[in-house]
């Protein structure tokens, strides 16, 4: 007989709530093998008896064959003598002091409870919380880990007899899964209808069939879900549409859509297959997609532009709304909130903040710890590009290539997420919003402490953007007083690129070229950066060259007004304010007069080098928008308008300390004066671009030797010069680093500072 001996692995990564344990038990099984496993706040423990090779092809199992929704980060197998077990169980979790392991993020239904949702025979028929170990909430209901019943929003609801046995038995899919339901023991399902004078709601299915009967009516309604509530109507009536804009006070910002399956999105949008794969993850986050022109999609989903963003049902609830009752095969889906505010989470926050927008509210009784958005993200070279991260991949954590000391990282003031670290861990938080008012705020200081609870981290030093007054930088004054912590101001733009080499694993000694592009960014000379060619590393950085700087009249109120931006470079450059331009026409003779008393004279006219503000300037004298009413408006209209097949292009002078912009600016003068379409000049100024961007980095590489290109800030979300730019690079021999993990934008920049700030405090 082969002689026994024991072992102990101890496994961390995202190894809690997707089924470890039993998949564990079933492995220990099939190898005949005796012992235990156990969650515990570290991670999962095992201690198992056997024959040394049976061990090893049990230890090369858990690697090879874990469950879908797992992760391991490391696995430590310690030998050690035989213990005598007898038999092997699931012993009971362990609360560890301190310690803390990553979390799944909230995932779509899985394929086994999508089938027994719509199986007239099975208990949970068309039950909307259907879930297993395999998929459902997660993130949004945990309170504290170990992840157990009791920690989650799930704790009041007792199981019935038949959901006890299912968690009890470790062959079970839904053995441990701490959300598990059915109709007689969780969460319900109803319908209240805004002013109904005291009516009761609609009650579980009914509820549902007169959601469905609403919806195919025009109505809005507020459902909620995982995160939080939605605002949804039918995405082909534009009447409804156009309503739901009014009241929401979303005068154009694109509505994100759900439709029920691919095939539907393939009606309405052209789909290739890394688009397709990326819709259908468990991840589902709204894709960006190109609409078919034929598509009957309401035009004022996403008012002059090509593209719509889309996502599939993720919740059974969704999917009971789209199901053969329905009279529709599109919804909008967008965040249940009035504009700038947090989305609802609530049910007493809905009613109170959302019954001037909705005709009628589908609720439910199972309560959401912590809000969170959709996720949106598009594809760019067969990859996945975030523009979002939020549910479905928080609080998933970047890989850091060296150890971290426990950190916060604050961000930024505009789609503001957080970053906490600990080890090798970057906690990316969910999408907190733009921190323009108390009740974001209010939000970012509860994730903050949410964050800090899960995952054990009591910051050694907090890390904030350098700009002055941003809520960000007084909420990490204040931590500092009351905590007795250091603080790290890092400038915007070293954020950006540090945030782009830390997910891309690169260590701390390689510095880079970093192309740092976006709309508001604080400078080291108090001036608005955006347009930065630095040489970095994350110790620090060299401003080589950037776009020359304009005024901006009247600061931050030029930037819905880009009109005004445009003649303030135009003034800058010496060039005439002709009459027959768009910007000037948009600004009657007294506004003109007072706004070059203003340029003359330097009454708040901050200067920029802002990439984003200089897009602004080019829409409006090509004739885009002299106004807008969301965050780069202009430049995305001015970008879907451009003509692919178009290879001209304006000059800009790389050549210099500062970028020249005046050659570029005089062509596309001269073009819109003399009726060249509109498409033809936005083509032609991208292209400008993007070999300004080619050459400055050649020339770079030349005094620096460096070879890696490092492109982030927002602007890179322009796929037009993305694309471009990659190929261009790349035919002259750059390594080319993007952002596949986490948003190229400001929703990006605290990874980046809580990478500077680790290293600062090295």
């Amino acid at each position: 007989m082969t002689k026994q001996t024991g072992l102990r692995i101890h496994i961390t990564g995202v190894v809690q709530g997707v089924g470890f344990r039993p998949f564990v038990y079933g492995l220990a099984t099939r190898f005949q093998l005796n012992g235990w496993v156990r969650n515990t706040s570290a991670g999962v423990n095992i201690e198992v008896d056997g024959e040394a090779a049976v061990l090893d092809e049990f230890t090369k199992a858990l690697l090879d064959e874990a469950p879908p929704l797992s992760l391991i980060d490391e696995l430590t197998a310690t030998p050690q003598a035989l213990n005598g077990f007898r038999g092997f169980e699931i012993v009971h979790s362990e609360a560890i002091a301190d310690a803390f392991q990553p979390i799944s993020p909230d995932v779509s239904i899985c394929p086994d409870c999508l089938r027994e949702l719509f199986d007239p025979e099975d208990h949970r028929y068309r039950y909307p919380f259907i879930n297993c170990t395999n998929c459902g909430p997660r993130f949004t209901i945990i309170k504290d880990i170990p992840y157990d019943r009791p920690e989650t929003t799930m704790a009041p609801f007792p199981m019935c007899g038949t959901c006890a046995s299912e968690y009890k038995d470790p062959l079970d899919r839904r053995f441990h899964a701490q959300p598990v339901a059915c109709p007689d023991c969780g969460p319900k399902v109803w319908l209240e209808i805004v002013g109904a004078n005291g009516r009761s709601p609609l009650q579980r299915n009914v509820a549902i069939l007169e959601t469905q009967k609403l919806l195919g009516q025009g109505k809005i309604l507020a459902i909620k879900g995982l995160g939080g509530f939605h605002l949804a109507c039918d995405a082909t009536n534009a009447a409804a549409v156009s309503e739901l804009r009014r009241r929401k006070l979303r005068v154009d910002k694109p509505f994100a859509l759900m439709m029920p399956d691919i095939a539907t999105v393939e009606k309405h949008c052209f789909l290739d297959e890394t688009e397709r794969e990326l819709l259908k993850s468990i991840a589902r986050p709204i894709v960006l997609l190109q609409r078919r022109p034929e598509s009957p999609i309401a035009r004022e989903i996403a008012p002059r532009q090509d593209s719509i963003g889309v996502m599939l049902p993720y919740t059974p609830l969704h999917y009971l709304i789209f199901d053969e009752n329905a009279q529709f095969d599109a919804l909008v889906m967008t965040s249940g909130n009035l504009s700038e505010e947090p989305i609802a989470y609530t049910n007493e926050d809905a009613r109170e903040r959302l019954s001037s927008l909705a005709d009628a509210f589908l609720m439910h009784d199972r309560d959401i710890h912590i809000r969170c958005d959709d996720s949106v993200a598009r594809v760019v070279e067969k990859g996945i590009y975030p523009l979002r991260r939020s549910r479905g991949y928080t609080p998933f954590p970047i890989k850091l290539p060296w150890e971290v000391p426990a950190l916060l990282a604050t961000g930024a003031e505009l789609k503001n997420a957080f970053c906490i670290t600990n080890q090798k861990y970057a906690f990316l938080s969910h999408h907190i919003g733009d921190l323009e008012n108390y009740e974001t705020l209010q939000s970012f200081e509860e994730g903050v402490s949410h964050f800090e609870k899960l995952f054990r981290v009591k910051p050694e030093a907090i890390a904030y953007d350098a700009h002055p007054n941003y809520l960000t930088t007084r909420y990490a004054q204040e931590r500092t007083e009351r905590d007795n912590v250091k603080t790290v101001a890092i400038q915007h733009h070293h954020a950006h690129i540090a945030s782009c080499m830390a997910e891309n694993g690169l260590a701390g000694d390689e510095r880079v070229i970093g192309v740092a592009l976006d709309g508001t960014g604080y400078g080291d000379d108090g001036n608005i950066w955006g347009g930065e060619f630095l040489l970095a590393d994350y110790a620090g950085y060299k401003r080589v060259t950037h776009l020359e700087y304009f005024p901006l009249a009247g600061g931050d109120a030029a930037t819905k007004r880009p009109s005004r931006t445009a003649l303030g470079l135009l003034w800058q450059l010496g060039l005439d304010w002709d009459a027959n331009l768009a910007s000037v026409q948009d600004q009657c003779s007294e506004e003109r007069m007072a706004l070059r008393v203003q340029l003359e004279r330097k009454l708040n006219t901050p200067l920029t080098s802002s990439m984003g503000r200089l897009f602004d300037a080019a829409a409006a004298l090509a004739g885009v928008r002299q106004r807008v009413n969301y965050e780069a408006q202009a430049a995305i209209e001015f970008e879907a308008l451009a003509d692919d097949t178009e290879m001209g292009s304006y000059n800009f002078d790389g050549s210099n300390a500062e970028i020249r912009v005046r050659a570029a600016i005089e062509s596309l003068i001269a073009d819109s004066l003399n009726d060249v379409p509109i498409p033809v000049i936005s083509a032609r100024f991208h292209n400008g671009i993007v070999n300004m961007v080619a050459e400055i980095c050649i020339r770079l590489r030349e005094k620096s030797g460096l070879n890696t290109v490092a492109l982030s800030g927002g602007v890179w979300q322009n796929r037009y010069i993305l694309t471009r730019t990659l190929k261009k690079l790349r035919e002259d021999d750059f390594e080319v680093l993007i952002h596949r993990q986490v948003p190229a934008n400001d929703g990006g920049l605290a990874l980046g500072q809580a990478a500077i700030a680790s290293w600062k405090l090295k």
